[in-house]
């Protein structure tokens, strides 16, 4: 033991130590230099080969320009106020939960999507007059128990439609407020756009909105019950325009809230159109404004947007330390010793993995996405998604094994992969569901017009042009017309083939937009 103690500290053995040291310090060096040099050379190549194409890899590109408050829609003191940042103690409470719809609105029925079997039905309007009356007499749903009713028909919701409008009241100022700020010719919302995180940047415009639209498609449809189809038609052009407000922001979550704000505003224009509610004139202004809608193309818009987000996520971790892998994944578990150490590893990697980072992202960005979105021909194609899908996991995931996803992870560059793809899944159904709804009214506004020019619904779509329609549109996902057929009770049955890719002859799936089984159908229920 003394001789090996005296040969450890040994000057000798120091200073081999050291040499050791050095020359494992060197290639480090060497290696990070060439892994630098690798990962900036490679990405910068790929990056210009998109620009080339067109594609737009700068997220600052994508800001709306700033317009006068005078000319601004979102200027208005109501929409200003959902942006006031809460600086008082305990949770904060919102406007949409203290008036009477947010009261009640989970207490009525679960079936409030307004489709059973795949198939649209009138909203209950019974029973949202009964839990406003509860409201109002104190007797709330104390057990949780769900408002419903089977009462459906004309005559009955004609009766319960003015407590319904009575019960919105207190939204009237809202409404008023929003309808008159509709007149300034710009739309920009005050969003702290520059921020250097993209993934922090608040949107609370966006739950106000589709609360506001909720709120606005039960006052149209009690409004149609009464017969008052000009009320109804001014809360729809207000939906649509609170949808479109939010077109040209460069969030992908803003796109699914337009389409789902277009989602609410097809069920009382539904509801007209099967009660026969409007007048020519509604119906070309409501056909005029479906047919300009093409999901598809603002979709591809939204994910060029997401894809120059997810760019500038790797230069944000070696600014700012690869602990806000943490933030971004949600993952709330994680202690201040976690984060420490992912930012020390952080600094220890060669700087050029980031730049392998941002190249897999835009690679396998592609992958997903190529051949699925056709936007000038306002195409989706499934079955060729469903493939990009199956790549893309194959690509994160490899077989699943651990050295797999270790190889896919730390040696393939694909980190913020795995953890930003994931969520575009969808994307491209919800884009198709939206053009399939727009296609789908745009038509039922035109055969409503044929049917008031000649008593009855045509034989077929053809006969709609040139007269009520310049052209058709097509299936967004076969690219082919509509299937269209008048049925024995004179109505009609249209349909889109759905996300099968399967004509099942009118029959819907379990949901209105089945991702699995049936056609996306639009008809009206039998005459009661």
């Amino acid at each position: 033991m003394k001789r090996f103690l005296k040969w450890l500290f040994s000057w000798r053995t120091a200073r081999r130590f050291l040499i050791g040291i050095a020359v494992l310090v060197t290639l480090y060096a060497v290696f990070c230099a060439e892994e630098d040099w690798r990962g900036k050379h490679e990405w910068n190549q790929y990056r210009q080969q998109l620009e080339a194409q067109g594609v737009q890899l700068n997220l600052a590109a994508f800001n709306p320009k700033p317009v006068p408050d005078d000319q601004n829609f979102a200027a208005t003191p109501i929409v200003q106020s959902w942006f006031v940042r809460w600086t008082g103690t305990g949770p904060r409470k919102f406007w949409s939960q203290e008036d009477n719809y947010g009261r009640v609105y989970d207490q009525v029925s679960p079936d409030r999507a307004y489709q059973t079997n795949g198939n649209r039905r009138f909203m209950d309007l019974v029973a949202w007059e009964t839990a406003f009356d509860a409201l109002r007499s104190g007797k709330t749903n104390s057990n949780r128990t769900f408002f419903k009713s089977d009462r459906l028909d004309l005559a009955s919701r004609a009766k319960a439609a003015p407590a319904v409008l009575e019960g919105l009241k207190t939204n009237e100022a809202i409404f008023a407020e929003l309808h008159a700020a509709t007149s300034r010719p710009y739309v920009r919302y005050p969003i702290a756009y520059n921020l250097d995180d993209p993934w922090s940047i608040l949107l609370p415009h966006l739950g106000n909105l589709r609360n506001v639209c909720r709120r606005l498609q039960l006052k149209a449809c009690a409004e149609l019950a009464l017969g008052n189809s000009q009320d109804a038609l001014e809360d729809i052009k207000l939906m649509l325009y609170l949808g479109d407000s939010v077109k040209d922001e460069p969030f992908l979550v803003s796109q699914l809230v337009r389409i789902a704000c277009l989602q609410l505003v097809i069920q009382p224009v539904w509801e007209g159109l099967a009660e026969h509610a409007w007048s020519e004139a509604q119906l070309q202004e409501l056909q005029a404004r479906f047919q300009q809608y093409n999901f598809v193309a603002d979709m591809n818009t939204a994910l060029d947007g997401e894809r120059a987000a997810g760019v500038l996520t790797p230069e944000l971790f070696r600014k700012e330390g690869l602990g806000l892998l943490f933030d971004l994944t949600g993952s709330g578990s994680a202690t201040p010793y976690d984060k420490g150490v992912a930012n020390l590893f952080g600094h220890i990697i060669p700087l050029g993995w980031y730049s392998m980072e941002q190249l897999s992202y835009c690679r396998l960005f592609q992958v997903e996405i190529e051949g699925g979105f056709d936007p000038a021909n306002r195409r989706v194609s499934p079955s060729r998604l469903e493939s990009n899908a199956d790549a893309l996991e194959h690509a994160i995931h490899g077989n699943g094994t651990a050295g797999d996803v270790f190889a896919a992870m730390f040696i393939k560059h694909r980190v913020l992969s795995a953890i930003l793809m994931p969520a575009l899944n969808k994307t491209a159904y919800r884009a198709a569901t939206a053009q399939a709804a727009a296609d789908q009214a745009a038509l039922a506004c035109t055969l409503e017009r044929y049917r008031l020019a000649n008593s009855t619904f045509p034989e077929t779509l053809d006969a709609l042009v040139p007269r009520f329609m310049s052209a058709l549109p097509h299936d967004v996902i076969t690219g082919e017309p509509y299937k269209y057929r008048r049925t024995n009770d004179g109505e009609f049955v249209l349909y889109s083939v759905g996300w099968n890719e399967k004509d099942d002859g009118g029959v819907p799936g379990k949901t209105l937009f089945d991702e699995k089984e049936g056609d996306w159908v639009w008809q009206y229920p039998p005459v009661q």
